[in-house]
């Protein structure tokens, strides 16, 4: 009786999607040092720039993140004055999420940092390539079940 071999790492897409992911969110990473932020806490700030006033349980739910990840990561972020909690009139248990004057400043030129290194890591490839790339990454997420909603 023969035994077949395991399939080998490199046979497999993941492994390449991991090895590609690793690479961009490091330097993207090293790109955001300076500024005093990490690539977690750059997609919170860059989420309650558009959601100004959010609730932990809505921006956990935009984000695909759970809430106590996202309660601890919030926290860093006030005590790094970018962002307040206020709680809300209508409802005193929920607490909601905004933006410092100083965050509001440095969102926009974060956001110069995320499209440089898009395009030091995507500018390899064309338009049409790259939109399909996008195209193809968020079908094979929303049909295997990523219940985030920052693609819509």
């Amino acid at each position: 009786m023969t035994t077949k071999r395991p399939s080998k790492l490199e046979d497999h897409l993941g492994y390449w999607l991991r090895c590609l992911s690793n690479l961009v969110s490091e330097a993207f990473a090293r790109r955001l040092e300076g500024h005093g932020v990490s690539v977690p806490q750059w997609v919170v700030l860059r989420c309650l720039f558009d959601r100004e006033n959010a609730s932990l349980n809505e921006l956990a739910a935009t984000i695909g993140i759970d809430n106590g990840a996202l309660s601890r990561m919030v926290e860093r972020l006030v005590q790094k004055g970018l962002v307040s909690r206020e709680t809300d009139p209508a409802n005193r248990r929920m607490v909601r999420l905004r933006l410092t004057d100083a965050s509001k400043a440095l969102v926009p030129v974060l956001a110069k940092e995320a499209d440089r290194n898009d395009e030091a890591f995507f500018g390899v490839i064309g338009e049409p390539e790259r939109r399909q790339l996008l195209e193809t990454v968020r079908t094979l997420l929303t049909r295997n079940g990523w219940q985030g909603k920052a693609l819509d």
